[in-house]
């Protein structure tokens, strides 16, 4: 019988959602050294670390996972200049973009995989048109595009569930503030077909 586990090329034994903490947070410290530094390999490039819009923020919220969608609390993607590298004239995923998309697919696969309703999730995401939804809290009103995170959440999140994102019919974005925790808000949802009355 087939799987409908994506593949990976990481072992599933590191791929475990970070413990929560009595506050209902994923502790800082359950968080692989590795993953805690997604945006300082970015930084080194022009920013410094201690800019609280791109320190990397553990999620602030549960994830919530109903028959016909998921919503994940993430961090805040590296900035589109930090997301890609020129490498002999080739524009690549930068380390600090390839970091976070790991990031990104371990937490909503396992966010599904813990789910008692990760089967009818998984076959309606698989099977028809798709609604995604982002809210960008920034620290800041003025220094991010609403839309340079959307690309790389995006593909992050639907690699992570093994679908493709060329379903995604729909889109809506949102920008807000919050200088205390910056993140992204992150909702993808199954489309039922419209009903037709007889």
């Amino acid at each position: 019988m087939p799987s409908d586990r994506p593949r990976y090329n990481f072992r599933s034994s590191r791929c475990r959602l970070p413990p929560i903490s009595s506050r209902g947070n994923p502790t800082r410290s359950s968080i692989p050294k590795k993953l805690l530094r997604i945006n300082n390999t970015a930084l080194s490039l022009k920013s410094a670390p201690s800019n609280p819009e791109t320190a990397l923020r553990t999620p602030s919220h549960l994830p919530v996972v109903t028959s016909d969608t998921i919503k994940v609390t993430l961090p805040v993607p590296p900035s589109i200049n930090h997301q890609y590298a020129t490498v002999n004239g080739r524009r690549l995923l930068s380390s600090a973009g390839r970091t976070y998309k790991t990031y990104v697919g371990q937490y909503v696969w396992l966010a599904l995989a813990q789910s008692p309703v990760k089967s009818s999730l998984h076959n309606r995401l698989r099977s028809g048109p798709l609604a995604l939804s982002i809210r960008f809290f920034f620290a800041s009103a003025l220094r991010r595009d609403l839309d340079g995170g959307l690309k790389i959440a995006q593909d992050a999140v639907c690699e992570g569930l093994g679908l493709n994102d060329n379903r995604i019919i729909e889109t809506h974005l949102y920008k807000h503030v919050d200088k205390a925790d910056p993140r992204i808000e992150v909702s993808l949802s199954f489309i039922p077909p419209p009903c037709h009355s007889g």
